[in-house]
């Protein structure tokens, strides 16, 4: 028997035991470690919350101006009951979620693709930048006039609101990959094309997942600035009405349902980049 075989190193299964147990005293620490930040976010809220309640309790004035929690907590509850919270939320969300997803496409696209020529870039950039640079509730006659004030017209609004943020983190991402690594794959015999699809877009998608963690709260505020603009539905409708009538509490109560929508696609953004990039758990 070869003499390799025979040795066996004595120490391997407590080297073993060693690093699993640092791995879930790892885990354990990083648990706690969110429990605290939640905990402290929750009492930092209801500290908050109970200021504001405070506050607005015995003014009226303050009251009418800033609402209160227990008002705005009283409007849920009836927009919940009637139905038209959960209507407007969905129609919100349907226009934000199709925004979000044909702008992210679209601009990840260009933007990664821009990786092939430096100077298609550098000749486009200057109008990327002028895009970029435009306000997007300028946009919104046009965008009626091209669209309607239908459906349409809000998803175009969405999607003119995230493309240019897409387009640009995912370029960033694309030309900060590493040259030694590239030039290493050229040596090996890889095409362009196999540098690209297995070099370039993995080590992308840092910043392409960054970038759809930003242009979520893009893709809504274009969706809210459409239903401003021409709706008879949906989460921006509710404020742009509720505020024309004075009703605060009302506005704010709409405002929660936007921040709620907004942190829950940011939530499934998030799942989805665990699911694609696993090893960012170990970080």
């Amino acid at each position: 028997m070869d003499a390799s075989a025979r040795f066996i190193p004595m120490d391997a299964p407590a080297t073993d035991d060693r690093a699993a147990a640092r791995l879930a005293a790892h885990r354990r620490a990083r648990r706690r470690a969110t429990a605290l930040v939640l905990l402290s976010q929750f009492a930092l809220l209801a500290a908050f919350i109970a200021f504001w309640e405070y506050m607005t309790a015995f003014d009226r004035q303050a009251a009418f101006m800033f609402g209160s929690p227990s008002a705005i907590a009283g409007f849920l509850v009836t927009m919940a009951s009637d139905g038209s919270l959960w209507r407007d939320t969905y129609v919100t969300g349907v226009e934000t979620l199709l925004g979000f997803a044909v702008g992210n496409v679209i601009g990840t696209l260009i933007g990664l693709s821009l990786w092939y020529s430096r100077f298609v870039s550098r000749v486009i950039e200057p109008f990327v930048i002028a895009l970029g640079s435009i306000p997007i509730i300028a946009l919104a006659p046009i965008i009626i006039i091209w669209f309607g004030t239908g459906l349409m017209s809000k998803i175009a609004m969405s999607t003119l609101s995230v493309v240019i943020v897409a387009l640009v983190t995912s370029y960033k991402g694309a030309i900060g990959v590493d040259e030694d690594q590239i030039n290493l794959m050229r040596t090996l015999g890889a095409s362009k094309f196999q540098i690209f699809r297995k070099l370039v877009v993995p080590a992308s998608l840092t910043d392409i997942f960054a970038g759809l963690k930003l242009t979520v709260g893009f893709a809504l505020i274009g969706a809210i600035v459409g239903e401003f603009m021409s709706s008879s539905e949906g989460l921006g409708h509710a404020i742009f009405k509720a505020g024309s009538l004075y009703i605060i509490p009302k506005v704010f109560a709409a405002l929660v349902a936007t921040i709620a929508l907004a942190l829950l696609l940011t939530f499934l953004v998030g799942k989805v980049e665990k699911r694609l990039m696993p090893w960012r758990r170990l970080g």
